[in-house]
């Protein structure tokens, strides 16, 4: 992605100390920020202590670039791990870099931005749902069309790849797959699996 010198050369450093709170969840970015030293930790904030971790940031680097790409509210809160020095940008600007970019790399942009998004929430999803939500939106995000609009899922990793993409382990994957086939939701046992009840399974993974 560009650098702060080619969006906004002038624009000037602060410190953040140790502690202090850089993004929250779903708040309106007004600023883009820019690391330039120092590290960041990102997760879910509780009472001003980052409760749940899910990543850390090391600058050089922008920080949560990819909601502001894609217009949306940051995912996750971000709170300094060590004193940072930041440097901000407005929207206008970035956007208009942004715009400036031939179409082909912002379509790039975009997809990459859209990946990372989704692995944001697939960790988010990781610390707030048990297995069963967890593998119900597994099988969600992985199911295309067959027959008839029905939908299914064609396992083409093995289940411990699975089980440690969902955070569990394989014999608790197992069980949850088998507790959806005794109620219904799912059926076959090889490496396809059809989705049998979509709508009870969202309510499940709630999505």
């Amino acid at each position: 992605m560009f650098s702060i010198n080619t969006i906004a050369p002038s624009a000037r450093q602060h410190r953040v100390a140790r502690g202090q709170i850089l993004l929250q969840r779903g708040a309106e970015v007004g600023l883009v920020s820019y690391i330039e030293t120092g590290r960041v930790a990102l997760g879910i904030l509780a009472e001003e202590v980052l409760e749940h971790q899910i990543g850390v940031l090391e600058g050089p680097c922008w920080l949560d670039a990819s909601s502001v790409v894609l217009n949306l509210p940051c995912l996750v809160d971000a709170i300094a791990d060590t004193e940072v020095i930041v440097r901000c940008v407005t929207l206008a600007d970035f956007h208009n870099a942004i715009d400036n970019m031939p179409e082909p790399a912002q379509a790039v942009l975009k997809d990459v931005a859209m990946a990372h998004r989704r692995q944001t929430e697939f960790g988010i999803s990781r610390l707030s749902k048990d297995a069963e939500a967890r593998c119900a939106e597994w099988l969600l995000s992985h199911a295309h069309s067959v027959d008839k609009g029905q939908l299914a899922v064609e396992l083409q990793q093995r289940k411990r790849s699975i089980a440690a993409q969902l955070g569990i382990a394989p014999e608790t994957f197992s069980r949850v797959l088998r507790n959806l086939r005794e109620q219904s939701l799912i059926s076959g046992s090889g490496r396809v699996l059809n989705l049998l009840n979509p709508t009870r399974l969202r309510s499940l993974a709630g999505v």
